[in-house]
């Protein structure tokens, strides 16, 4: 399962972003703001996905939050993480 590829098609159907491919979705590149440009109402939106999805429950420690929704590489680490235990 290549979870990088995974969590893009999650973000794109669960933001209805239909003009974006997961091509389109650099692994790197900063999820908000000046990168893909998602806010705060898209992070809780996919945080609610990703419980759905991989049963994966993000503490509310907002810094600690912040690290893990920055990219796709930092968001395939965590889920990573809690698939493999």
């Amino acid at each position: 399962m290549d979870v990088r590829e995974d969590l893009k098609k999650l973000i794109i159907e669960t933001l209805a972003l239909e003009e974006i491919s997961p091509e389109d979705i650099k692994d790197d590149e900063p999820l908000f703001n000046e990168g893909l440009g998602l806010d705060s109402i898209d992070a809780l939106e996919l945080g609610m996905a990703l419980k759905r999805k991989y049963d994966i429950t993000l503490e509310s420690n907002k810094e600690e939050n912040k690290k893990y929704f920055y990219s796709i590489e930092t968001l395939s680490k965590l889920v990573e993480s809690k698939i493999n235990g």
